[in-house]
């Protein structure tokens, strides 16, 4: 293997890594600001310009926090179940394509870590390891109230991870392939939020409950099980797992982005390799102001009534839809 290649994906691994830390401090100063907004409020501005250095003033508090660990816990596993957490959050993007191919000093390079043919089945695989995090987390505490958060958004996770794999096959089906980067390609003329609205909103809900956002929030249900399976974290073990959540909404917005309104591409028009970039990121902003969007709008699902969303409404529906979608492609050649 050339040392050259060697080199481009290390360089390439550490801009996914620091946009993924950045990108989850910033995120949260994204979504005060547009909470506020819609809440008619100011939202954080005292520290730096425009309130631009709360997160780094957040960050200093986290470290500075004093951190415990409970003496009838397992110390070890206590510890790692936030880092479990949040790798999955920033491998996942391994497979995600930015753009095409850039030259830069006359060596032709990718916008993409990799282009694995199975990418799709990358992003499920990776995804579904987050669960065990949180499950160790709950578990590790020894804390009766830790466990039951833990196994409630557990059962949550596995329950929408149905729905969320199933609403993927919708994109590979019209594009004939499992690669990121092919199903971009093939969205040249026509993004698939056309043909696969169901799919997409299928995508959205799911994603949400698989990153325990409003209104799918169960472990953040203070008042039920005084903040769930986190209950005993504290300091920047505690911020690993808010870390994760932000860093895993980043990459939803990312992978709903990629597969089903273009990616980085603009129907009908050629852009230069050197904005697919900056359309890709504006993409991902607008995803992200919807989520946040419904956090300030839909109040907490009740926790039967959300298991039964996802086992007899969304899993129905997704399978619904790549029936459909085989018979269209069926019929139409």
């Amino acid at each position: 293997m050339e040392p050259a290649l060697i080199i481009e994906w290390v360089i390439k691994s550490a801009i996914l890594l620091l946009f993924g830390v950045t990108g989850f401090a910033y995120l949260t100063l994204y979504e005060r600001r547009a909470l506020a907004r819609i809440q008619v409020r100011i939202g954080p501005n005292r520290a730096g310009p425009f309130g631009i250095l709360q997160p780094v003033a957040d960050g200093i508090k986290l470290i500075f926090n004093q951190e415990l660990i409970p003496a009838t816990a397992d110390k070890v596993l206590f510890v790692l179940a936030p880092i479990i957490t949040v790798l999955p959050a920033l491998i996942i993007w391994a497979v995600i394509p930015w753009g095409r191919q850039v030259i830069i000093g006359g060596r032709e390079i990718n916008l993409y870590l990799s282009n694995a043919n199975v990418g799709v089945l990358y992003l499920t695989a990776v995804a579904s390891i987050a669960v065990y995090g949180i499950v160790i987390a709950g578990w590790s505490s020894n804390n009766k109230y830790a466990l039951l958060g833990g196994l409630r958004s557990s059962a949550q996770m596995v329950s929408y991870e149905l729905a969320l794999g199933i609403s993927f096959i919708g994109p590979i089906m019209l594009a004939g392939s499992m690669s990121l980067v092919d199903i971009v390609e093939a969205q040249s003329k026509v993004w698939y939020i056309v043909p696969q609205f169901l799919a997409f909103l299928i995508f959205m809900m799911a994603g949400l409950a698989e990153i325990n956002r409003a209104p799918f929030d169960m472990p953040e249900a203070e008042q039920e099980l005084t903040a769930g399976y986190h209950a005993e974290y504290s300091g920047m073990k505690f911020a690993l797992f808010f870390m994760a959540e932000y860093i895993k909404m980043i990459a939803i917005a990312a992978i709903g982005v990629t597969l089903f309104l273009g990616g980085y591409r603009i129907p009908f028009i050629d852009i230069p390799p050197a904005i697919e970039p900056l359309v890709f990121f504006i993409k991902i902003l607008i995803l992200l102001f919807v989520i946040i969007w419904v956090r300030a709008t839909f109040p907490r699902f009740r926790y039967d009534r959300l298991m039964a969303f996802g086992w007899k409404i969304l899993l129905p529906l997704s399978l619904a839809n790549v029936f459909i979608t085989a018979v269209i492609l069926v019929f139409r050649g």
